[in-house]
């Protein structure tokens, strides 16, 4: 007997999907509006993590970048709009942090925190946005 609970058609499932989606969505509006603001000084130290996987150039650039997809992302990820493109940008900064983190020798629980994010990213990157979301209404 198949087992409702892991049924990825139910209602509770895709209703679940949603709350991740725009629970994380809101903590990353929040997450990147300072860097967003925060100007070129703010995304020239950002992007200098980019150096650890060998894109040392234009650190603002690749800063600027970061904190756009954090909080555009985040706007995204909660109107269910571009969901997978967003959560794309979003799981490849949490992983430059994560590496960056890893890097700086920094304790486990600062390491833990945009590994959980990078988990939480791809896993809406496999499940796209569950309910009420714009993207289910562009693909009908």
């Amino acid at each position: 007997m198949k087992s409702k609970l892991f049924n990825s058609s139910d209602e509770s499932l895709k209703t679940a999907v949603f709350l991740i989606r725009v629970g994380f969505g809101i903590m990353f509006i929040l997450h990147g509006y300072p860097k967003i603001t925060g100007g070129v000084d703010t995304w020239t130290w950002l992007g200098e993590s980019m150096g650890l996987v060998g894109l040392g150039f234009a650190p603002a650039f690749w800063g600027f970048m970061a904190a756009i997809s954090e909080f555009a992302g985040g706007i995204l990820l909660v109107v269910g709009l571009l969901t997978r493109p967003a959560a794309l940008l979003l799981a490849f900064t949490m992983l430059i942090a994560t590496i960056m983190h890893i890097a700086d020798g920094d304790p486990l629980n600062s390491v833990l925190h945009p590994l959980k994010g990078f988990v939480v990213f791809v896993g809406l990157l496999y499940s796209g946005p569950g309910k009420y979301a714009i993207d289910n209404k562009w693909a009908r």
